[in-house]
């Protein structure tokens, strides 16, 4: 079987270049080729095509192959350049070579093109594969510190939030329904969630978030998307979808799932500001070992794929090498965060998925996301009940090293009837918990605290009395989540008064059920 090879031959003479096809074809190439002979008719061809191999003449009047090797390392394109000419000139060879040619070949001697090519193409490929295992490494890196800064950031940001929207919240109970103030409270809550969004965004790029994965259908997940992208996308763009009505289930955090769907359906849409189509589509893939040998995330096995596709103003191949990068974005100042993409890869990698990307300028663009296949069956979609919360008037130890926190729990528990103590880090809790064993009927620790971990004070507690009831809360994600006994209660900050006063209830109900 023939091997595929797309060639781009700059040469003024249509022999020439028919004459270099035939040797390659001759040396068993299956060749995909075009021909230019301007340096304008070049640029355009390296900008709407991939290629493996250029060859170029020496002398194209105007034009020559040394300018053409200019350009094309001018545009950063580390393609095999091979040079051939008529003229036995060893000075235009080393130029050439010094300039980045991988090879000087004579006409009258193309015998050696062939095997050159073989060889050259297996250097390709391993620079390639050398670049890609640097740029790995060099993302990996980015990211182990982009992970730290942004598990920091969340941890302080989720503390000051769920401080606002708990003080928020309390504000608004003891009003009387009309009050103005009432309206500035709830404003200030949505403004909490907002930011909250933001930290949830940066930690999930660098895949630090938490997930509460379950069988999904994709099918059902892309119809009630649509529902709510249809005001946002607008009349001027059609949105078709292509659903497999055998699609595999996946094992994934709907709401994630959902969040990457609306951030590139509302990229496309921006990419199409003149209208046109969004296509969505869901199909089951198998891949092969070979297929997945292409993208240094896949493995072989079965997948659901997620695709999205526009037909919009598309990229250049310098636009898609940092269109994942935090903070990238084509867009105007203030339209745009550039976490969109990252969140998404984050998303979907901590799904161990991958997404892969084709664009051209003017073709517009597909992302298609690869989650894993699951022959479980899908879990029928809860939806939030709200219950109103119940106290009673047992006793709790709330331990919470930031003031604004702890401040707000004890107002919230004591306003449902318990009694409330408190403690500013683990060695406080561990205390006054020791000074009053016999009254504490629950404990709600922060994970992270001064001195004593909450985990790590509570240990201690528990060799006092063994078997307290614990809830604990954290403004960190899983990895400091991890250090809680197994099976434990954690609240992920920020969370509302209404979630700790529901659980704190469910808790102590099951300890006397």
């Amino acid at each position: 079987m023939s091997a595929a090879l797309r060639v781009l031959i700059i040469e003024d003479s249509e022999p020439a270049a028919d004459l270099l096809l035939r040797t390659l074809r001759r040396g068993g190439y299956e060749i995909d080729s075009r021909r230019v002979d301007s340096a304008a008719a070049l640029s355009a061809s390296i900008e709407s095509q991939e290629w493996d191999l250029v060859i170029s003449g020496g002398s194209l009047g105007n034009f020559s192959g040394t300018a053409a090797l200019s350009m094309i390392r001018g545009k950063g394109l580390d393609l095999p350049f091979f040079l051939v000419t008529g003229e036995r000139d060893e000075e235009a060879a080393i130029n050439a070579m010094r300039m980045g040619a991988q090879e000087f070949v004579r006409r009258d001697d193309l015998a050696r093109l062939v095997p050159a090519v073989e060889r050259e193409l297996q250097q390709a490929a391993i620079r390639r594969s050398h670049r890609q295992m640097e740029q790995r490494l060099l993302q990996l890196e980015k990211f182990e510190a982009l992970g730290k800064l942004a598990g920091g950031i969340a941890h302080d940001f989720n503390n000051v939030i769920s401080a606002m929207m708990g003080w928020a919240e309390l504000g608004t109970r003891d009003l009387e329904p009309g009050n103005q103030a009432i309206e500035a409270f709830e404003q200030i809550r949505q403004q909490a969630e907002r930011a909250a969004g933001l930290t949830h965004q940066l930690l999930a790029f660098t895949r630090r978030q938490s997930l509460e994965p379950c069988y999904i259908d994709l099918n059902l997940l892309v119809g009630e998307t649509v529902s709510l992208l249809q005001k946002l996308i607008g009349e001027q763009i059609e949105i078709n979808l292509s659903l497999d009505p055998e699609i595999e289930t996946t094992r994934a955090d709907p709401s994630q799932v959902e969040r990457v769907l609306m951030n590139l359906c509302l990229n496309a849409r921006d990419a199409m500001a003149r209208g046109g189509l969004l296509r969505i589509e869901t199909r089951n893939v198998f891949l092969s070992r070979a297929h997945s040998s292409r993208h240094q995330d896949a493995r072989p096995g079965p997948y659901v794929s997620l695709s999205v596709s526009d037909t919009g103003c598309g990229m250049d191949a310098a636009t898609m090498e940092h269109i994942f990068e935090p903070f990238f974005t084509t867009k105007e100042l203030g339209k745009g965060t550039g976490l969109g993409l990252a969140t998404a890869l984050g998303i979907v990698k901590q799904h161990d998925g991958w997404i892969e990307v084709s664009s051209r300028p003017g073709q517009g663009s597909t992302f298609h996301i690869f989650l894993p296949a699951s022959a479980a069956p899908a879990e029928p979609h809860r939806e939030p009940v709200e219950i109103a919360m119940q106290g009673g008037k047992e006793m709790i130890l709330v331990a919470e090293d930031h003031a604004g926190v702890l401040e707000m729990e004890c107002r919230l528990l004591g306003s449902l009837g318990y009694q409330v103590l408190f403690a500013r880090d683990g060695e406080e809790a561990v205390r006054v918990f020791a000074e009053n064993r016999d009254d504490i009927a629950l404990l709600l620790f922060d994970i992270a605290m001064p001195k004593l971990y909450g985990p790590e004070a509570y240990e201690k507690i528990c060799r006092v009395k063994p078997g307290v009831p614990v809830i604990f809360t954290s403004g960190h994600t899983d990895e400091s989540s991890a250090l809680a006994p197994r099976g434990a209660v954690i609240l992920q900050k920020p969370c509302a008064p209404k979630t700790i006063a529901q659980k704190v209830r469910e808790v102590l109900d099951a300890v006397t059920a």
